[in-house]
């Protein structure tokens, strides 16, 4: 499981570093919308915590994110099959803001180095 707080500052720095400047990202008159691809950066994180490597990625972008909330993502390895060097895995995962409702979800393939 990760948790974080989508800030102003990482929609804005996300933008930058992305090069998606659509007003609903970067219109600081308004609340900031969080990218999609901003919010996908919470389950490659739990990836990174187990030295996964994908090949494959689908999301299913079920409701925006905006400045201010706290999303929270849990994975579940689905299938795990051991190789000589490393193991293929299926992963799922999903996305909730704090009131419960499921922002993204989706799954990967790939291999966890042994």
């Amino acid at each position: 499981m990760y948790r974080r707080l989508i800030s102003r500052d990482d929609i804005l720095e996300f933008a930058r570093i992305s090069g998606d400047h659509g007003i609903h990202h970067t219109d600081q008159s308004q609340k900031l919308l969080a990218h999609g691809l901003l919010i996908a950066t919470l389950p490659t994180k739990l990836g990174g915590d187990l030295n996964f490597i994908a090949r494959e990625i689908s999301f299913e972008f079920l409701k925006g994110v905006y400045e201010g909330e706290t999303i929270t993502c849990i994975g579940k390895i689905e299938k795990l099959m051991e190789q000589d060097t490393r193991f293929k895995a299926e992963l799922l995962f999903s996305c909730s803001n704090e009131n419960g409702e499921i922002v993204l979800k989706g799954k990967t393939k790939g291999m966890i180095w042994k």
